[in-house]
């Protein structure tokens, strides 16, 4: 957020504002905000909501042909491996649980009614894996794992030409327990990278490579071996340079590339989160989550 915009608009209110809005309880502060919306919509024209949505960028329709997109997503649909489950992921969730993953409030669009828009597909799953792994008798080693094709919303700017405010994403996690020797990671990553790496070559008839980041200090170095191993060498490269999540991602994190004419081109970006440990309070929880931009791999494939 930026600090002197706050700052400036706490000199336009009473102290303490901000303060007392955020202490109110829930019920109480969503009926504040609601009539805050209230009013501020209806000193809106017709005209000055045209004008909104031809500016915001948020509202604007998306750049990739819809019919495109949806004969994209029924072929990574058809392709999932078996044990995946799709499921129809609602545009919302709870307040707070982009927050789990450590993103930033500023980065997302929080609602009126104590939820945030979606801005990626694999933090409504991960919710949904471990409200099904809570129902497991403990210490199961039963695992979970869910599909979900959302559109998401996202309030950073980006500097890349095929990225924008709103867009297509096809979300894959696997939750589970800890089964001793890494075996979990081994054959969850193994599993989540060979689909996409199917997937992408199959969409855009071009190569798939993968870039492998272990920032575990070498803990899970057999987990990068099996993959290597599974996935074939001139189909992996490791990155140890990489810093791009770093914080986010625990242990191994991963993206996969179109390799066309024009170079590698970034469709899918993946690794291990400490997410389902933080939402069922069980430090044996696992969960590696993956996510393929539809959109970017049709660009993709439209330039392979």
């Amino acid at each position: 957020m930026n600090d002197d915009a706050l700052e400036r608009v706490q000199r336009s209110i009473p102290p303490g504002t901000l303060d007392a809005l955020a202490g109110l309880p829930g019920t109480d502060l969503t009926t504040a905000m609601i009539e805050l919306s209230r009013r501020r919509a209806e000193g809106l024209t017709p005209s000055g909501v045209l004008g909104r949505y031809r500016d915001d960028r948020f509202v604007r329709p998306g750049q990739v042909e819809p019919a495109t997109v949806r004969a994209v997503e029924a072929k990574l649909f058809a392709l999932l491996p078996k044990g995946f489950e799709e499921i129809a992921l609602s545009p919302l969730v709870p307040i707070g649980t982009h927050g789990v993953g450590g993103v930033a409030q500023s980065r997302l669009l929080t609602t009126d009614r104590a939820t945030e828009v979606a801005a990626d597909p694999t933090n409504g799953l991960a919710l949904e894996a471990a409200l099904r792994r809570r129902a497991l008798p403990p210490r199961s080693p039963e695992r979970v794992h869910l599909a979900g094709s959302q559109r998401v919303v996202r309030a950073q700017r980006f500097e890349d030409d095929a990225a924008y405010s709103h867009f297509q994403l096809f979300g894959l996690v696997s939750a589970g327990r800890d089964i001793g020797n890494l075996g979990f990671e081994r054959e969850v990553l193994v599993e989540h990278l060979r689909f996409l790496s199917d997937a992408i070559t199959r969409v855009s008839d071009a190569g798939a490579v993968v870039t492998l980041t272990d920032w575990s200090e070498g803990r899970m170095a057999p987990v990068v071996d099996t993959v290597s191993g599974a996935l074939g060498p001139d189909d992996v490269r490791l990155d140890p340079d990489r810093r791009a999540a770093r914080g986010y991602y625990q242990g191994v994190c991963f993206k996969v590339h179109v390799v066309g004419k024009n170079g590698p081109f970034e469709v899918a970006d993946g690794g291990f989160v400490d997410w389902t440990q933080k939402l069922l309070g069980n430090r044996k929880e696992r969960l590696l989550i993956s996510g393929l931009g539809v959109e970017r791999l049709v660009i993709a494939a439209n330039g392979a």
